[in-house]
C-alpha cells in the first residue's frame, strides 16, 4: 500500500479485475450467483439481475462450502490488509489486553483487600473508555490529523496505553500490595486508585481502535446489507482466540502473584498495533486543506467545519453523550454510589430523550430497546467471583476455586464454547431474523444461570456432583455460550444503523450508550452487593443474600424486560437494512453532489447505483 503523502488507492475495496478472478460466485451456474461489491460498482446497465436470486443458499448442510462461502464474502467487500488489521487489532487487544485486565482486576483488588462491591466500582470505571466511544468517533469524523481521520488518532492513543502501562510497571512491583496493606487503608486506595487510572490508559487505546475499525466496517455494512453479521463474526474469532490465549497464563501467574510479569506481557501486546496502524492498514482517503468546508487549526490538525455546520446538533449530542459515562463512572468510584446512580439515571433520559429530538423515530426505537436489553440484566459479577475464589476462611464449606482452574480452565473451556457459538450462529441464526435470535438468547441466557443459583445453594454438591465438574459442565459452557449469541446480533444492529457520511460517529454512539448502559448495571450490581450486607473478604464471610439476588436480577428481571423490549427492534432478516435513510430524508439531499466518505463517488452515484432492494 502506498502510505506516502498520497491517496491511498481505495484498500478496502477489492478492485472489479482482482474481484473476478478469486471470487467463487463467478464460477457458479446463473440461479446460484451471489452478488459481490463489483456488481455494486459497475453501472445499474450492467449489472445482471437474473444472477441475484432472493433466497439465500442452504450451505449450512454443508460445513465446508459454508466457510468457503463465507470467507469468499469477506474478501470480495474487504481487503486483506483490512482484515489483517481488524484481526491484529482484536487479537491483541480485545482478546488480549482487556481479558488480562478483566481476569487481574479480581486477584490483584482482593490482594489489597478490597470487598466485592468496591471492585465493581473499580471495574466499572476501567471499562469507561469503552463508553468513551462516541466522543472518540466524533474526532474522528471532524478533525484529521495529518490529513488522516483515524490514523493518527488511532497511534495517539496507542502511546496512551503503552505510558499507562509503563507507569504501571515502574511503580508497582511484587511487594506493593503487602506494603500499602501494611501501612493502611489510605494507602491501599491510592495503589488502587493508581491501577485503576493506569487500566483506564490501557483500556482507551483498545476503545479507540475498537471505534476506528468498527466505523470503517459499519460503512461498508450499510451500503450492502446483504453480508450480514459476517464481519461481525470474523472479529469474535480472533478476540477470542485472543482471549483463549491470554487465559492460560493469567491465572497460573495470578497463583503465584506474578502480576509485575503480566503488565509485561500486556505492554507487548498493546504495541502489536502500531505497525499495521502507521502503515495505513486501515483504509482512507488523505484530506486536505483545500477541501471545502476545511479548516486548519494548527500544523498538522484540520476541522471539518462543512461536514459539522451539516448536522450540528448530532454531533454535540453524540460528543456530550460519550463524556458522560466516565464522568458518572469517576462520581461513582471516587464520591458516593447513590449520586453516580441518580446521576446516571438522569443521563439514560436525557440520551433517550436526545435520541428522539435528533435521529428518526426508527432509530430512537431500535436504541431504546438495545438500552432495555442491556440494562435489564444486572451485574453480580464480583458477589459470584469472590464467593467461587473465597478460600476456606472465608468461606469453609464454599467451592474455594483456584485462580488457574476460575480464570485459566474455565475461561479456556468458554473461549472455545464463544468459537463454537460464532460458528453456530454463523451456520444456523444469521438466517434468522433479529427478533426470533434476541429472545432466544435471552431466554437461554436467564436459564443458564440457574448453574450458579444451584452452586450457591450446594444442591449439587448434595447430590454428589463436585463443585468443579458441575460449574464446567454448567456455567462454563451454557453461560459463555448464550453470551456470544447475545452479542452478534446486538454488535451487527449497531452496525446496521448508521447514516450515511456519519459511520463513525452514530456507530459509536450506539455502541457508546450501550457499554454506559452496561456501566449502570454494573453500578447497580455493586450497590445491591453493598446494600444486602454481604460479607465478601476476611473471615466468617456470608454469601446468604446472593441466591436470591441471583435468582431476581440474573433470570427474572432479564425475562421480563429483555423480552418485550425486543419489540423496539425491527423483525427483519440480518441480511435487510434496519433504516433506510433516504426515505427517512434525514441527511441533506443537496449535499449529495459531495464527495460521500472515502470511496472517491458522488453521493448522488451512490444512490443511483444501489441494487439492495432488488436483493430483498
Amino acid at each position: 500500500m502506498n502510505t506516502g503523502d498520497g491517496i491511498d488507492p481505495s484498500p478496502l475495496i477489492i478492485n472489479d479485475d482482482e474481484s473476478n478472478l478469486k471470487s467463487p460466485a463467478f464460477e457458479q451456474d446463473a440461479t446460484s450467483v451471489t452478488p459481490t461489491l463489483t456488481d455494486f460498482q459497475k453501472p445499474p446497465s450492467s449489472v445482471n439481475l437474473n444472477n441475484v436470486t432472493a433466497q439465500p443458499q442452504q450451505t449450512w448442510r454443508h460445513p465446508l462450502r459454508s466457510t468457503n462461502a463465507y470467507l469468499s464474502q469477506l474478501s470480495s467487500i474487504f481487503s486483506w490488509k483490512f482484515l489483517a488489521w481488524v484481526a491484529i487489532d482484536n487479537f491483541t487487544l480485545s482478546g488480549g489486553v482487556m481479558t488480562l485486565l478483566w481476569s487481574v482486576g479480581l486477584p490483584l483488588f482482593k490482594e489489597l483487600g478490597i470487598d466485592a462491591s468496591r471492585q465493581q466500582l473499580y471495574t466499572t470505571m476501567i471499562i469507561s473508555p469503552f463508553a468513551l466511544k462516541p466522543f472518540i468517533g466524533v474526532t474522528s469524523d471532524l478533525f484529521p490529523i495529518w490529513g488522516y481521520n483515524k490514523r493518527y488518532l488511532a497511534l495517539f492513543s496507542i502511546m496512551v496505553g503503552l505510558v499507562g502501562c509503563s507507569m504501571l510497571l515502574v511503580l508497582y512491583h511484587s511487594g506493593s500490595a503487602a506494603l500499602a496493606v501494611e501501612q493502611g487503608p489510605a494507602s491501599v486506595r491510592s495503589l488502587a486508585d493508581f491501577i485503576v487510572i493506569c487500566f483506564f490508559a490501557m483500556n482507551l487505546e483498545g476503545a479507540t481502535l475498537d471505534i476506528v475499525g468498527e466505523g470503517k466496517y459499519s460503512e461498508l455494512m450499510r451500503r450492502h446489507p446483504e453480508s450480514g453479521s459476517s464481519i461481525i463474526s470474523y472479529k469474535f474469532v480472533w478476540s477470542l482466540l485472543g482471549m483463549m490465549i491470554t487465559q492460560t497464563y493469567v491465572g497460573p501467574l495470578c497463583d503465584a502473584g506474578y502480576f509485575h510479569v503480566l503488565f509485561w506481557i500486556a505492554l507487548v501486546l498493546l504495541l502489536a498495533p502500531f505497525y499495521p496502524t502507521w502503515r495505513g492498514w486501515i483504509p482512507e482517503k488523505k484530506r486536505t486543506a483545500e477541501e471545502a468546508g476545511m479548516m486548519k487549526l494548527c500544523p498538522g490538525i484540520m476541522f471539518d467545519k462543512g461536514k459539522f455546520q451539516k448536522k450540528k446538533i448530532p454531533f454535540i449530542a453524540i460528543a456530550l453523550s460519550g463524556l458522560s459515562a466516565p464522568l458518572m463512572a469517576a462520581v461513582s468510584t471516587y464520591s458516593d454510589l447513590k449520586i453516580g446512580l441518580v446521576c446516571s439515571g438522569f443521563v439514560l433520559v436525557a440520551l433517550a430523550a436526545t435520541t428522539y429530538a435528533v435521529f428518526p423515530r426508527k432509530f430512537f426505537r431500535i436504541t431504546l430497546g438495545l438500552m432495555l436489553l442491556v440494562l435489564c440484566r444486572i451485574r453480580m459479577t464480583s458477589g459470584l467471583s469472590y464467593f467461587y475464589t473465597a478460600n476456606e476462611k472465608c468461606l469453609p464449606d464454599g467451592p474455594q476455586f483456584s485462580y488457574t482452574f476460575y480464570i485459566t480452565l474455565t475461561g479456556i473451556v468458554g473461549s472455545v464454547i464463544h468459537l463454537v457459538a460464532v460458528m453456530l450462529y454463523q451456520t444456523f441464526m444469521s438466517s434468522w431474523k433479529y427478533r426470533p435470535a434476541l429472545i432466544f438468547s435471552m431466554v437461554v441466557g436467564s436459564l443458564a444461570t440457574i448453574v450458579d443459583w444451584i452452586i450457591i445453594m450446594r444442591w449439587n454438591v448434595a447430590i454428589g456432583i463436585p463443585d468443579k465438574v458441575f460449574f464446567l459442565l454448567g456455567n462454563a459452557t451454557f453461560e459463555n455460550l448464550t453470551n456470544i449469541l447475545h452479542a452478534i446480533p446486538m454488535s451487527a444492529i449497531s452496525a446496521k444503523i448508521a447514516p450515511p457520511g456519519m459511520e463513525s460517529a452514530v456507530f459509536a454512539y450506539s455502541v457508546g450508550i450501550g457499554t454506559f448502559c452496561f456501566m449502570v448495571s454494573n453500578l447497580l450490581g455493586s450497590a445491591i452487593i453493598q446494600w444486602s450486607g454481604m460479607k465478601t473478604i476476611g473471615e466468617d464471610c456470608n454469601f446468604d443474600q446472593l441466591p436470591r439476588l441471583i435468582f431476581m436480577f440474573q433470570i427474572v428481571v432479564p425475562m421480563l424486560v429483555g423480552i418485550p423490549a425486543t419489540l423496539f427492534i425491527p423483525n427483519v432478516q440480518q441480511t435487510e437494512p434496519l433504516i433506510d435513510w433516504e426515505k427517512e430524508r434525514w441527511y441533506e439531499n443537496e449535499s449529495n453532489r459531495t464527495f460521500d466518505s472515502e470511496e472517491g463517488v458522488t453521493n448522488e452515484e451512490a444512490v443511483d447505483l444501489r441494487v439492495e432492494p432488488l436483493l430483498l
